[in-house]
């Protein structure tokens, strides 16, 4: 057997999935059926386990180590690393909490962990330079509508249109109690990174619209459009401001 079978075969095992290889059978069944190999395929589940834990604890603070535990069993079994950096590890953890049946009743879980790996995906981005305000405030009006302003590389932003995912993340990121009086409706949350360490501010629905559109790729003209089509009350200036002062938008690299 070739080793790149063998290794076809030993992780097929591992996860209960066929195999890709088509001559993979041969030389195993006295490998999976040794105990050792259950206490190994035991040992790489927990660290997958572990991995989701740790790159989602507002999501385990919310609903309960054993709780959250239970459901990376689920997708861990489901959802096999495919990066050996197992900081990279749960992309569509959020994707999979929206269809796991124990997660119907707390519709917000899946907007929670989307905030979780935003943190993860701002902590682990490349360095860059943040736009000025002053380099911004110089330029022409003109050259400004046609302007095309890029999203710094370690900003991330999520909006949930029907739950205060933001209110939630934040206040058990702070490790503080949720108000009581929190307002049961969609709230939106930028984290940057400014000064080599994550932060996080809230972010209006125009916010989010903006920074799409600038991810996209559109002129600031644009991307002014598409906040004020989503909430024509907006003061683009405060807007701007906000982001200036987060570091969500990247220095030009001219």
């Amino acid at each position: 057997m070739r080793l790149s079978h063998f290794q076809d075969a030993f992780a097929a095992a591992l996860w209960h999935t066929p195999s890709p290889s088509a001559h993979s059978g041969a030389a195993l069944p006295d490998v999976v059926q040794h105990p050792a190999f259950a206490v190994y395929r035991n040992t790489v589940t927990k660290g997958c386990i572990d991995a989701l834990q740790a790159n989602y604890p507002t999501v385990c603070a919310l609903v309960g180590e054993a709780w959250f535990r239970a459901a990376a069993h689920h997708y861990a079994q489901a959802h096999p690393p495919q990066d050996a950096r197992l900081t990279h590890y749960g992309e569509g953890f959020a994707t999979f909490l929206e269809h796991f049946g124990p997660a119907a009743e707390l519709p917000y879980l899946a907007d929670v962990a989307r905030l979780d790996r935003c943190w993860t995906e701002s902590h682990l981005a490349a360095d860059a330079d943040a736009l000025d305000a002053t380099w911004l405030a110089a330029q022409d009006t003109s050259t400004l509508a046609t302007m095309a302003l890029r999203p710094h590389p370690a900003a991330r932003w999520h909006h949930s249109p029907a739950h205060p995912a933001f209110a939630l993340w934040q206040a058990h990121r702070n490790g503080l109690a949720l108000p009581a009086d929190i307002a049961w409706q969609g709230d939106g949350g930028l984290l940057t990174r400014p000064q080599g360490a994550v932060q996080w501010t809230a972010l209006p629905a125009a916010g989010t619209a903006f920074l799409n559109a600038c991810a996209r790729g559109d002129r600031l003209e644009t991307a002014a459009l598409a906040a004020l089509a989503v909430e024509p009350g907006a003061d683009l200036s405060v807007l701007m401001a906000l982001l200036l002062h987060a570091g969500a938008l990247a220095a030009p690299s001219h």
